[in-house]
């Protein structure tokens, strides 16, 4: 019997004698479960953090004691094989999925299920509302998201820049998979969520698209978010990135400043770094 229910039995024995039997004990209250458990680590006080993350499905564990950082104003390339956990990763950031263990932090405050209003996803799949068209999903994030009333110019600007213009009364079902990339991208700048996530954004894009989505991204680094990549391209994000976190089966192999991880293998570009560690 635990003790708690042994300590209230021997009470009540006292207050009616010992020939009378004790009345029932109420039924302990079911505590809410937690929306993920806590591993008790120090959060750091500025930018996105990630301490001691876990997620598996069944027997196979996705993300294992993930820990890592990005500050305002810096972007992240989550790398990896495919099967390392960037996803899996990604959408526990996002709050789609629900962490087994861990801390997810934005400037030194712990994240529950309200993380998604700090974060904007985009997701490898582009999925967008097939009976909304282009302008009208604008409008679904400005009203959802609660953009200030500036987001009017900032959304015809952005489908200008990523050239959908032209497709604002489209509907989502008619549009290509860049196109709805790109609609997706759009919708994500929008939003204005301190951290940007996204999951292999650059599928799907053609080199004008992908040109763009660059210049956006180096623009919200300029602005202060805080941007997390996961991308198979290399040669693409080399350049762009400031920090690295490469992955191998659900764990961090490599992380850190990508300047200084250069510097400590001899200058050597990013595709040689990952295809060494990832070996």
């Amino acid at each position: 019997m635990p003790g708690s229910l042994a300590s209230g039995s021997v009470k009540l024995m006292e207050q009616r004698g010992a020939s009378e039997p004790p009345a029932p004990a109420a039924p302990a209250r079911p505590q809410p479960r937690p929306e993920f458990e806590v591993v008790r680590q120090p959060v750091a006080a500025t930018g996105l953090t990630v301490e001691g993350l876990v997620k598996g499905f069944d027997q196979v564990t996705a993300v294992d004691k993930l820990s890592m950082a990005v500050r305002p104003g810096e972007i992240l390339a989550l790398l990896g094989p495919n099967g390392a956990g960037k996803t899996t990763t990604l959408l526990c950031l996002a709050g789609l999925l629900r962490p087994d263990a861990g801390t997810i932090a934005w400037e030194g405050r712990r994240l529950g299920v309200e993380r998604s209003r700090q974060m904007a996803l985009i997701p490898e799949t582009p999925e967008v509302y097939e009976m909304l068209t282009v302008w009208e999903h604008m409008v679904f994030v400005a009203r959802s998201c609660k953009v200030d009333a500036s987001w009017h110019a900032d959304a015809e600007r952005l489908l200008e820049r990523l050239e959908l213009a032209d497709k604002r009364d489209t509907l989502g079902d008619a549009l290509s998979k860049g196109m709805r990339q790109k609609l997706l991208i759009a919708c994500a700048v929008l939003a204005r969520t301190p951290v940007l996530l996204m999951d292999e954004p650059m599928i799907g894009l053609d080199p004008r698209g992908q040109r763009e989505l660059r210049d956006i991204l180096v623009e919200i680094r300029g602005q202060g978010g805080a941007i997390v990549v996961s991308t198979h391209l290399l040669e693409y994000i080399d350049t762009l990135c400031d920090r690295i976190v490469i992955l191998k089966k659900g764990r961090a192999i490599l992380s850190g400043g990508l300047d200084e991880i250069r510097h400590q293998r001899d200058e050597r570009n990013l595709e040689d770094i990952f295809l060494e560690v990832t070996r």
